[in-house]
């Protein structure tokens, strides 16, 4: 008979197993995983190509090159192509980035072999229609004189700029001036050049018959020599910036600083560092600035991570009073982690939440091809998460204390801040 009085005995599991995919590799070198799971009929199919604004020749010569793959061919308008997919049940989603460009089909595993031939079409004859195109440029140009308006884009967007350059891909902004630039030609010409590399992601219930006509099919789309690019990041000579917003009774801020990359060995322990100091609502930003203090209604930290670099921000919304003190209130609090050790509890429920987290994501064979994909993006070992894992729970509070002497001064943190 079950015991109700006693607590289940509380095993703590430290491990992190993905699904292990089939690749097919073409002979250009672009490649295919396939995940197999789950018991449901539905398939993901992502497409991810070396397209995102690192490449561009044009400022928003990305954005719209992306978006608009889905708006007409030389073949179909794009209301033919809505009424194809929306006939069959699947979902089509476009994700242009700073570093890639994700195409991704969303449907029962019967249909999407029936738009698999557009699918493609779309990706290599997209014909950017000159009504499309301006209709595309309208809603643009709302949405930015929208986000103008907010100063939480602006600091974030300000934020970038000073940490990076306005020259570097990762600080460039797209203004409202350079939205009649874009015209057809420069789009085809951004997808001949680019919408041809890919890493591909299927996972869910696959059959057979589906695995070879995607492998079969997207043999079509042939790899091509994209020469590596370089760009040299031009940081703000100024570590404290405010822009004054007319009319604003709120300031946003954003506090940050580059960041080692996923593959450096001091990662694990600054993705901890950033869970404790403001990742999960129990972090020490939130405990200080938003409980004790009530500054804001909330308080974040995130790291960053894209492949040619990563970086930490802070990022917070407070009344314009408010600005200065919580500015202090975030430096007092990065001392902190310089100069006192972590408490053992603390860095036991900050680890654990971060740990569990990341198992608890892993429901769905969609989570497993996601953790796949960025193995592969980011070229990291096979049992990365396995790794990552089992050096955060090695890692003691002296370890962290240690790794936020060496990345966590508060004067080398870049504060930008609007209202």
């Amino acid at each position: 008979m079950l015991d109700r009085k006693s607590p289940p005995v509380y095993n703590e599991d430290s491990t992190f197993h993905l699904l292990k995919p089939e690749i097919h590799e073409y002979s250009t070198g672009n490649k295919i995983f396939f995940i197999q799971g789950g018991e449901q009929e539905v398939i993901k199919l992502e497409l991810v190509f070396t397209a995102g604004r690192w490449y561009e020749t044009q400022k928003g010569q990305a954005h719209f090159a992306a978006i608009l793959l889905s708006k007409g061919t030389s073949k179909q308008t794009s209301y033919q192509i809505a009424d194809t997919l929306d006939y069959h049940g699947v979902h089509l989603e476009i994700q242009p980035g700073l570093d890639f460009t994700s195409v991704t089909l969303y449907g029962l595993s019967k249909n999407i072999l029936a738009v698999l031939d557009l699918f493609i079409e779309l990706i290599a004859s997209a014909n950017y229609p000159d009504n499309e195109l301006s209709q595309a440029k309208e809603i643009f140009v709302q949405g930015l004189r929208i986000n103008l308006e907010k100063t939480s884009y602006l600091a974030a967007r300000y934020f970038r700029r000073s940490l990076f350059g306005e020259n570097h891909p990762y600080g460039i902004d797209f203004e409202l001036s350079d939205v009649d630039s874009i015209d057809q030609s420069s789009l085809i010409a951004f997808r001949n050049s680019f919408f041809k590399n890919f890493n591909g992601f299927v996972s869910g219930k696959i059959s057979e018959t589906l695995r070879q006509a995607i492998s079969g099919k997207l043999d079509q789309l042939k790899a091509v020599n994209i020469p590596d690019q370089t760009f040299k990041r031009t940081p703000s000579k100024s570590n404290n910036q405010h822009t004054e917003k007319a009319g604003s009774i709120q300031a946003s801020l954003r506090v940050g600083k580059i960041m080692v990359n996923r593959d450096h060995p001091d990662y694990p322990g600054i993705l901890l560092l950033n869970h404790l100091l403001g990742g999960f609502f129990g972090s020490r930003l939130m405990k200080k600035i938003r409980e004790d203090k009530g500054l804001t209604y909330g308080i974040h930290s995130s790291i960053h991570a894209l492949k040619h670099d990563s970086y930490l921000a802070i990022g917070a919304d407070v009344n314009k009073d408010n600005r200065l003190i919580t500015v202090e209130e975030i430096k007092k609090e990065l001392e902190r982690l310089q100069t006192e050790s972590i408490k053992n509890e603390e860095l036991r429920v900050c680890r654990n939440h971060f740990i569990g987290s990341l198992q608890s994501d892993m429901s769905t064979c969609f989570a497993h091809a996601d953790k796949i994909k960025a193995i592969t993006l980011f070229k990291l070992r096979p049992d990365y998460y396995q790794q990552l894992v089992n050096t955060m729970l090695k890692m003691t509070s002296e370890d962290l204390k240690s790794l936020a002497q060496k990345y966590m001064s508060p004067s080398d943190f870049l504060i930008s801040t609007v209202g």
